[in-house]
């Protein structure tokens, strides 16, 4: 297949749907062009992609889940938002633009951030966006999503990367890190196929599987591209991570053995898979471009 394709024509669906539903005037003003700003600065929707992909590999179709599954990315985008902050990474790029903060202040920042967090569960306790998925889906899908983003997955990593910062790196912290800062919510949208899909015990495993090892790689190859990626394609400052000493695949193994750990992170993750017919080729396919991709 085309994956290329596959990514854009899914992509321009999250976005239609994100500018549809942000039509409606917030106000004040300064408020929804500082949450638009940072929603469409560039992203690739990746984890709405995975979500609808893994919808797909169940037996469903990406329409009728598209609503729920473009809340993963106001989430990862508040989460840039506030990672960016003075307080936190203090950076002045993201996506080639300046941070959020750097435009609208760190007050409206960080009100634009908790904004697109709450509006994203907003859209998930509405079930009028697909009235034909069981209301029980619904909130299993909720609660996932809020676990991986909240104290016991993303925010509980990004309070360990800071306090890892110039730390000696271990496995056990790196790993801990990883899981929960990047990993966790891309595992849950890809269990949001299942889960809203209705899916039994093994599909559910294996899906989980794929997105435990596809996250985990997400971040590794991450690492791995602020040591050798280029500022242009990064949209970031190359060797942040280093100079802030944080805790990296690459610090604590180096380049070359960090490459072979999202090699085999992805060949498992393919390997999960199996239980799935054709209709799991665009996640078989993400994860290779995943592993191969610049930015």
């Amino acid at each position: 297949m085309d994956i290329k394709k596959y990514l854009n024509g899914q992509k321009e669906a999250v976005d239609s749907f994100l500018r549809s539903y942000f039509r409606e005037q917030i106000r004040p003003p300064v408020l929804q062009e500082a949450m638009l700003y940072s929603l469409f600065a560039g992203g690739k929707r990746i984890r709405p992609i995975l979500a609808l992909a893994a919808f797909e590999a169940c037996g469903g179709t990406a329409p009728e889940i598209l609503a729920y599954a473009s809340t993963l990315e106001l989430i990862h985008t508040y989460s840039l938002i506030h990672d960016d902050l003075p307080a936190m990474d203090n950076d002045d790029l993201r996506r080639g633009k300046p941070t959020n903060h750097k435009v609208y202040g760190e007050a409206v920042a960080i009100l634009a951030g908790d904004a697109l967090l709450t509006e994203a569960f907003c859209i998930l306790s509405d079930p009028s966006w697909s009235p034909s998925l069981p209301v029980s889906h619904l909130l299993r899908a909720s609660r996932e999503i809020a676990l991986a983003s909240g104290a016991r997955g993303m925010v509980a990593g990004q309070v360990q990367d800071m306090l890892s910062e110039k730390a000696e790196p271990d496995e056990g912290t790196l790993e801990f890190i990883h899981r929960n800062k990047t990993a966790a919510l891309i595992l849950a949208s890809v269990r949001l196929g299942p889960i809203l899909r209705g899916s039994g015990d093994k599909e559910f495993s294996a899906m989980s599987r794929f997105g435990q090892k596809i996250g985990l790689a997400f971040q590794v190859i991450d690492d791995i591209l602020d040591v050798e990626g280029e500022t242009e394609e990064l949209g970031k400052p190359r060797g942040s991570d280093e100079d802030r000493k944080k805790m990296t695949y690459p610090r604590l193994y180096g380049v070359v053995k960090s490459r072979e750990i999202a090699n085999q992170l992805i060949s498992d993750a393919l390997s999960s898979l199996d239980i799935f017919p054709a209709e799991a080729d665009p996640l078989r396919e993400i994860a290779q471009y995943l592993l191969n991709r610049r930015s």
